[in-house]
């Protein structure tokens, strides 16, 4: 409903001295959504720099190679890291686990699947005892064929 202002020292008959009653206004009803856009935008922005800080894995330095085939299949990954040898705690996929149980869990992850190899992620530092300890677990586990992950020499 649209309000009618008085101009001040007149009554609510009483005409102005150009003969105008009063000017009339109506409220703002509309939403200001410009605001809004802008507080969006900066959450958009926030999310997409904190989102691949998130979705950080173990921190491994690969040794490199110089010829290394890119990946086909659907890998399933176990990662040394480089406390290896003072935890003996390797992480297959996301979860980390105890190498004493990397046994039945590699059996489980390869139950349903064809393709009986997978990928090993060392960190350069672990020593070579630990990379076959590491290894007679996977056989145990049912594993027939396991690769090595590199980076390529001079993309670091």
């Amino acid at each position: 409903m649209p309000k009618v202002h008085q101009p001040a020292g007149h009554g609510p008959g009483a005409r102005s001295k150009r003969g105008r009653v009063g000017r009339v206004t109506s409220s703002l009803a509309e939403i200001n959504v410009v605001p809004l856009v802008d507080v969006m935008l900066v959450l958009l922005i926030i999310f997409m720099v904190a989102a691949p800080m998130m979705t950080q894995g173990m921190q491994v330095n690969l040794p490199q190679a110089r010829k290394a085939t890119p990946l086909t299949a659907q890998p399933i990954y176990v990662t040394v890291p480089a406390s290896f040898a003072s935890e003996h705690k390797v992480q297959i996929g996301e979860d980390l686990i105890s190498v004493d149980v990397l046994q039945e869990r590699v059996r489980q992850a390869l139950s349903e699947r064809q393709d009986k190899s997978l990928f090993v992620r060392a960190d350069g530092s672990v020593a070579y005892k630990d990379i076959v300890f590491v290894f007679d677990k996977l056989k145990a586990g049912g594993i027939e064929k396991v690769g090595l992950i590199t980076i390529p020499v001079g993309s670091r």
